[in-house]
């Protein structure tokens, strides 16, 4: 066993220690789900911030910044654009899902359009468009193992102790058992991001000033956003895409960290600190930069981070890496996991007792993990093509969360229904169909329709509505 494998399963286990010690009574799911809304500022600024920086944000960053250069950069505005809106929903939502009980984004929904059907909805495509980003969670860790060690059985192990760890903590401690781990996450993960920062550049080209010196003067298309896969039209749409996704809550594990804090003011306060966060993410970014003038063009993107910290440190260090890298798939994968077991346990089952949904919220933790690991052991392609719906999919959901924050009762259930209906079989016909060619998220096209069908059918409601009301009022005249 190599040093670089000890020193990753030791850094795994103590992540989940940690996820134990956060343990407080959950015997109701109001408690394990949001912490019984008694977090703090600082808390919620540790627990989100880990929803932020995935092994997406740790590897992909610095992949996406070898291959597509400057594009990468799109993740940098989209963040604090969208906190800076949160700043004034994330209390309008926090005070509602307080006042009438919500634990979840269908909660929310099913409660506006008084309708468990459309709940029930919005809950099957939280879950089923979460799977796939959860085993990005898990294949994220095993590729980090296994470009460490060069073994792929050291990769499975890996991945399965972990993850069987993280079953384990977030059954005991629920979002408590997060929040620790997310402590220990972010401050490793930083220590590690600003060691790689000063060393890589300066190993590999002799600073980060003469890292983009060098590329200017080699790789100048590099340094702005150019024609091909990731051209201008991917690049702001992408960046219009994620900030409106995260502004308007669509990923469901967002909801149970904002519904857990203690008050309207943390939730504010939170929101004015979480965009330094993102500075965090320009890190990878730059040894991703770095990497064009040190790896070949043929090299795997996602393994960039960890080729240039093998070859700059010894074994030890690159275990350290690696431990940072499963501290990013482990956390917020089991954020993840809570959102969808409470989804299911609500939502989807929705059984009565409190404890009948402990017990459906508990073995939904086991058979959603379980589902995730074993497609990432055994056909980890299987869910990648679901992977490209998590966002352009739950994007859909945009319109009935805007119209149940803003409008009230002026729309009704079935044209909220049937645009979301529309907008999703749109953005599943343009993913995988050969129709569309163009860089433009899908996202953002299937809202189109999607926003033309509830505003034809809010018009038709009106036009019925306005007609049945001159019937009835007309009809004792004619008797």
């Amino acid at each position: 066993m190599t040093t670089t494998l000890v020193v990753t399963l030791v850094g795994i286990v103590s992540i989940a220690v940690l996820g134990f010690v956060g343990r407080r009574s959950t015997g109701d799911l109001s408690e394990w789900t949001v912490a019984g809304r008694g977090f703090g500022a600082m808390t919620m600024w540790f627990l989100q911030a880990g929803e932020v920086f995935t092994t997406f944000t740790f590897l992909g960053m610095a992949g996406l910044a070898f291959t597509g250069g400057a594009a990468a950069l799109y993740a940098l505005p989209y963040v604090p654009l969208a906190y800076a809106g949160l700043y004034f929903l994330g209390p309008v939502i926090w005070r509602r899902a307080r006042d009438r009980g919500h634990l979840t984004q269908a909660d929310f929904l099913t409660d506006h359009y008084g309708s468990r059907l459309f709940g029930r909805l919005a809950a099957l495509c939280g879950v089923v468009f979460l799977i796939p980003y959860l085993q990005l969670q898990i294949t994220g860790l095993g590729l980090a193992v296994q470009l460490a060690t060069g073994d792929k059985t050291s990769s499975d192990v890996s991945m399965v102790i972990a993850f069987v760890l993280v079953v384990a903590f977030v059954l005991w401690a629920g979002i408590r058992g997060v929040a620790t781990t997310s402590y220990f996450k972010d401050a490793l993960m930083l220590v590690v991001l600003l060691v790689l920062l000063v060393t890589i550049p300066a190993h590999f080209a002799g600073g980060i000033g003469p890292t983009f010196d060098k590329i200017l003067a080699a790789h100048p298309d590099m340094l702005k956003v150019h024609a091909g896969e990731n051209d201008t039209a991917w690049f702001f749409s992408s960046m219009v895409s994620s900030t409106i996704g995260v502004l308007f809550m669509t990923l469901p594990h967002q909801w149970p960290a904002l519904l857990s804090a203690r008050s309207p003011k943390a939730v504010r306060r939170n929101y004015v600190f979480l965009p330094v966060y993102s500075i965090a993410l320009a890190l990878p970014m730059i040894i991703g930069f770095t990497g064009i003038l040190a790896l070949p063009k043929s090299s795997g993107s996602n393994g960039v981070l960890l080729t240039l910290a093998g070859q700059a440190f010894p074994g030890w260090f690159v275990g350290v890496v690696v431990v940072a890298t499963a501290a990013t798939a482990m956390v917020p994968a089991a954020g993840l996991i809570v959102g969808m077991s409470t989804l299911i346990a609500r939502n989807l089952v929705g059984t009565r007792s409190a404890r009948s949904q402990i017990a459906v919220n508990q073995a939904s933790v086991v058979v959603v993990t379980g589902f995730a690991l074993i497609t990432a052991l055994v056909r980890p392609d299987l869910l990648a093509n679901l992977l490209l719906l998590t966002y352009s999919g739950l994007n859909q959901l945009i319109p009935a969360i805007v119209l149940a924050l803003f409008a009230r009762k002026i729309v009704g259930l079935w044209p909220v229904l049937a645009g979301l209906l529309v907008g999703e079989a749109v953005v599943i016909w343009l993913t995988f169909s050969d129709v569309y060619q163009g860089h433009v998220n899908v996202g953002l096209i299937g809202l189109v329709p999607n926003v033309i069908v509830v505003a034809a059918g809010a018009a038709l409601e009106r036009t019925l509505g306005g007609r049945s009301a001159e019937l009835s009022h007309e009809a004792p005249g004619r008797a």
